[in-house]
């Protein structure tokens, strides 16, 4: 569970900054609900070859008419795995521990993710660890 939701505008991906003022950290919208966005923009996350075919689309009566894409749980922790922020590392563990990753998949996935290969050793080593930890 997190206070923090990443939103990239992907229409309008200059209306970030819009998020971050309106909707973002320590505004208005924050104090009130107890929770804030991040405006992000496509640069923002190291992600695998073809995440774009993979989201989810979220559409419910709770989103009143809207619908949100987001990323497909592999996808998102790869993304999670290259900058390795203690938040970043605790949304994985409780991934798995949910079993809602797959190390087969995120090994694969990370072939295609644009690092050098010094740092996709360090997430391949750190995604070995994450799983030898769950068990």
């Amino acid at each position: 569970m997190s206070v923090e939701a990443n939103v990239y505008p992907k229409n309008h991906p200059e209306r970030a900054d819009l998020i971050d003022g309106s909707i973002g950290e320590l505004s208005p919208f924050h104090d009130t609900y107890g929770y804030y966005a991040q405006g992000v923009g496509p640069d923002t996350a190291v992600l695998p070859e073809g995440w774009q075919t993979r989201v989810v689309i979220v559409h419910s009566p709770n989103t009143r008419g809207a619908s949100g894409l987001c990323l497909e749980v592999n996808d998102l922790a790869l993304s999670k795995l290259v900058p390795f922020r203690e938040k970043d590392q605790h949304f994985n563990r409780e991934a798995i521990a949910h079993r809602m990753l797959h190390k087969a998949v995120l090994l694969e996935r990370l072939q295609s993710m644009p690092l050098t290969v010094e740092m996709r050793e360090q997430v391949a080593a750190r995604i070995e660890r994450l799983f030898v930890a769950a068990d």
